[in-house]
């Protein structure tokens, strides 16, 4: 039984994905009264989180705290659903905090940084109104960017050190041509998806593989499940970082109206942190008993991965 709030989930998502897609590509959960799809035909730390806090000008002293309130506030333990009373504190002290940041920047705007140029920023509403953002919609802005920014990137990394340490002839093929750099964030991305599903609702009543999903049920889209669909890539379990990307869309960060904001400078950022692993770790081995994976609210990957540079 798919259950992705249990231990089993958290361990090894991918087997229960490849089930899925074969036996039922729409999963009815009747235990939390959820449909899941999971085929690609069917989907619409620490350096990360200081890229993006510089960008948002939260002082330094704050920013590692921005990472703990979103991996508190995303934290499941196995079987829990609902966030858990920390988890509701972690939020509260968060909104607090960027509430008094917006208030600051209010009384002396910056020059760069994004909260000053939000409050520059002028948008049309749908009375055809020309109004500045309000703090309440600035503060979403900025929660939304800080915990994206705190979260994928990070889990992208700890992955990347995994699995180039699992695939060490993929890793070889970067250090003498840095142009695989590229390709292997988008194998990253596609191979485990930091990201595992997304929950929409069902606007209308929809029929797919001879299910009926009924208007307004809750439907999750499983994106990493579509990343290794056999029928969109060939050798879909395979990590190759020479992959053939005009197979299929990359669903990492998203796609169409719904695609990431921060995607480019997702990639980039991974790109930079392999161009320096490259520079200052160019050999190293995992200690595979040390890593530990994350439980989360459909964050999937590693929240710990100790590595040892070999010289």
């Amino acid at each position: 039984m798919f259950d992705p709030f249990s231990q089993e989930f958290f361990d090894d998502p991918y087997k229960f994905y490849r089930c899925m897609r074969t036996e039922a590509p729409v999963y009815h959960c009747d235990q939390y009264d959820f449909d899941a799809l999971t085929r690609d035909e069917d989907v619409a730390t620490q350096f990360a989180v200081e890229v993006i806090t510089a960008m948002l000008g939260i002082p330094e002293d704050h920013v590692q705290q921005v990472r703990l309130w979103t991996d508190t506030s995303l934290h499941r333990e196995p079987g829990q659903i609902e966030m858990a009373e920390r988890g509701r504190q972690a939020i509260t002290e968060s909104t607090a905090y960027f509430y008094d940041v917006v208030q600051q920047r209010r009384a002396q705007p910056g020059e760069s940084d994004l909260f000053s140029l939000l409050m520059a920023a002028e948008i049309e509403r749908e009375d055809g109104g020309i109004t500045g953002l309000s703090d309440f919609e600035i503060m979403g802005f900025a929660s939304q960017l800080g915990g994206a920014g705190a979260e994928t990137v990070t889990k992208l990394l700890a992955s990347a050190g995994y699995l180039f340490a699992r695939h060490p002839d993929q890793w070889a093929k970067l250090p003498d041509d840095r142009s695989f750099i590229s390709a292997a964030v988008e194998e990253l991305l596609r191979y485990d998806n930091p990201v595992h599903y997304d929950v929409r609702r069902s606007v209308k009543d929809s029929t797919l593989h001879g299910v009926t999903i009924p208007i307004g049920k809750p439907v999750f889209l499983m994106l990493a499940s579509a990343s290794r669909d056999p029928e969109a890539w060939t050798d879909a379990d395979v990590f190759d970082v020479e992959r053939n990307r005009t197979e299929d869309q990359n669903l990492g960060l998203g796609y169409g109206i719904h695609s990431c904001l921060g995607a480019a400078l997702a990639r980039m950022e991974t790109a930079i942190a392999l161009e320096k692993l490259l520079d200052f770790t160019p050999r190293y081995e995992v200690d595979w008993d040390g890593c530990t994976r994350v439980q989360m609210a459909n964050v999937g990957g590693w929240s710990s991965v100790p590595v040892r540079v070999i010289r």
